[in-house]
């Protein structure tokens, strides 16, 4: 797969060169022989083209998350009054497939996994965005996520997020435990990733660790209903 590091190293950019802007920094990796995936009839190894595509669409889509995050309903859920727990996440923002800012700075092989380190340039509006989530009414949280290794009827990507989307709720029902006395039945807010979050596969499941940026900004208890 030597192939596949040049075709990535012929897009990194002299920073040198480049106004100086703020910098967003972080490092993905994608199997190459992902063997899981095969069951559902996708080709595997990956071809050089299809592995590096997979990397920048999986660096944009966590340099947005930090970015512009998400907004969320959540409800809480509870068996004894035949209420489902569920999150929706609705994306605030995106970073477009081969969006300009996006800068691969290095790439390499280990153990069949490709793995990069990426720069993503902030424009003004941008950086404004992203400095909104280090304001003082937001908090912080870590938390852990877990899917399925891969979705049967979805795209590779689709379950690596919905792990994330899982750590998204146990943050946030952290948060909720903690400060609040009484079970809510909903909240509602904005959540970002604080830095790229990290991925391992774990006894058949894809698990990830994420550190995230919360405002809650509605509360609704189940006295309201």
């Amino acid at each position: 797969m030597k192939s596949v590091v040049l075709v990535i190293a012929l897009t990194v950019l002299s920073i040198s060169l480049l106004p100086a802007q703020e910098t967003l920094r972080g490092e993905v990796w994608v199997d190459l022989e992902p063997a899981y995936e095969s069951f559902a009839g996708q080709v595997s190894p990956l071809d050089d083209e299809t592995a590096r595509r997979r990397v920048l669409e999986e660096a944009a889509l966590l340099f947005a998350g930090m970015i512009y995050g998400w907004s969320f309903d959540y409800d809480i859920g509870e068996v004894a009054r035949k209420s489902v727990e569920k999150i929706d996440l609705y994306p605030q923002g995106i970073i477009p497939f081969g969006d300009a800012g996006l800068l691969v700075t290095d790439a390499y092989v280990h153990q069949m996994r490709l793995y990069i380190w990426a720069d993503y340039r902030l424009s003004f509006e941008q950086s404004r965005r992203f400095h909104y989530w280090k304001s003082g009414t937001i908090m912080s949280v870590q938390a852990n996520g877990h899917s399925q290794l891969y979705n049967y009827e979805e795209n590779w990507l689709v379950p690596k997020q919905t792990a994330l989307e899982d750590a998204v709720r146990a943050g946030i029902r952290a948060v909720l435990r903690a400060n609040e006395r009484n079970r809510p039945k909903e909240a509602h807010g904005y959540i970002s990733l604080a830095t790229f979050p990290h991925y391992r596969i774990d006894s058949g499941e894809w698990f990830v660790s994420a550190r995230f940026r919360l405002k809650i900004t509605d509360i609704i208890p189940f006295g309201a209903y």
